[in-house]
């Protein structure tokens, strides 16, 4: 029987560094016809992920709330960088993201959600804990 390598503190923290000591995090090209071309979309950080999170909750007084407007314009703005990995869209560009294509939205958010480990059933589990159903259960990112 083969003995796992056990990690320790320091592998831990080098783990996913690029020779400049920047974390690298997964991306894909994805084919985006409804915009005329292709954009690439990066998987979230354990941080980022944390405040996309975040950002569907809302506190009202002592009640938290699910706040799911635009959940995929917001998971898009997170993810899609450009050609040297920053980010392109900020919190002001949410809302006309939102307005873009359902489809081309959908597209890339489903590989977004994979990058990152997220699915539809994590956000169904956030609104769960907070009492609330969510509107749009399709199951899968």
């Amino acid at each position: 029987m083969v003995t796992p390598h056990i990690l320790s503190r320091d592998e831990i923290l080098k783990a996913e560094l690029d020779s400049s000591g920047n974390v690298v995090l997964p991306t894909e090209t994805v084919e985006v016809p409804e915009w005329h071309g292709s954009v690439i979309v990066r998987g979230l950080s354990g941080t980022a992920r944390d405040a996309f999170e975040q950002s569907l909750i809302i506190q009202r007084g002592r009640k938290q709330e699910t706040n799911l407007a635009n959940f995929r314009a917001k998971l898009v703005a997170q993810s899609v960088v450009d050609e040297s990995g920053k980010t392109m869209f900020t919190e002001k560009d949410i809302d006309v993201l939102g307005s873009k294509s359902a489809s081309a939205l959908e597209r890339v958010y489903a590989v977004a959600g994979r990058l990152s480990r997220l699915t539809n059933d994590d956000v169904e589990e956030l609104t769960k804990a907070l009492g609330e159903v969510p509107s749009d259960s399709s199951g899968s990112v």
